[in-house]
């Protein structure tokens, strides 16, 4: 069964939540574009409408990231595909993050978007044990310090699963902590390059698994135009779908 999404806001634009503000840098100058002799009307129209499309990519990022995995992402990545085919039933002969992807495509092709949220989350309980989450989550309280050590362990561990992200600062409640992650290029999103995997296997179950695992409430912003995502410890979750793909400094 092929799961399709239906964009149901109005807005393009989201806003990240109450209290999480992200400074943001004016974005730099990728290319200027001059109209050519003789070029028409008709074509610079086409071009406008097929840029909105989610699998043109800009320029810059038409070249592939190469990542050479060490043995611990090996066996990571290896891990988290065959939880997921455990859960869906589904089973491909791929490794490393070829495998996780492929199971991600039969997934996203075969189940429904709750279906997807469904099949997701349970992969994830079979990941990671349900005591050690408990303990976490009595261990570390709502507090600044869980906020920003889930940003700084997120940097640290999960470069397998995203690639390279960096810990930035945002203002919470009238203080600044630095409490936010920002993906430069998300690994999962520039193997699928696809909105409806990327929403439904990804940003919403995730988001919930953390909340109700882990008492962290998260919001997952990623940009179609860069490849990025910015995570937010802060954030307010929820199972409503947003257009959330804007551009991201």
């Amino acid at each position: 069964m092929e799961a399709r999404i239906l964009w149901q806001t109005r807005s393009p634009t989201p806003s990240l939540p109450r209290g999480c503000k992200v400074k943001h840098h004016s974005p730099a100058v990728l290319a200027v574009l001059t109209r050519t002799p003789g070029s028409s009307t008709l074509t610079e129209v086409t071009e406008k409408r097929n840029a909105s499309n989610w699998t043109d990519k800009l320029p810059g990022l038409t070249r592939k990231t190469v990542y050479n995995d060490s043995w611990f992402a090996e066996l990571a990545i290896n891990y988290l595909s065959q939880r997921f085919q455990d859960a869906t039933g589904l089973r491909n002969s791929k490794r490393g993050y070829e495998s996780l992807t492929q199971t991600a495509t039969d997934t996203w092709q075969r189940f429904s978007p709750i279906q997807q949220h469904g099949v997701v989350l349970q992969s994830l309980d079979r990941a990671i044990p349900r005591p050690i989450l408990n303990m976490i989550r009595i261990v570390l309280p709502e507090s600044t310090f869980k906020r920003e050590y889930f940003a700084a362990f997120t940097t640290l561990f999960f470069a397998w699963l995203v690639g390279p992200s960096e810990v930035r600062e945002s203002e919470f409640n009238g203080k600044k902590e630095k409490n936010v992650v920002h993906i430069k290029k998300c690994r999962f999103l520039e193997e699928t390059n696809c909105a409806g995997m990327c929403t439904n296997l990804c940003k919403i179950p995730s988001q919930t698994f953390i909340m109700h695992s882990l008492g962290m409430p998260v919001d997952m912003v990623p940009s179609k135009y860069s490849h990025s995502a910015t995570i937010c410890m802060a954030g307010h979750t929820g199972i409503r779908i947003k257009s959330l793909y804007v551009a991201q400094s």
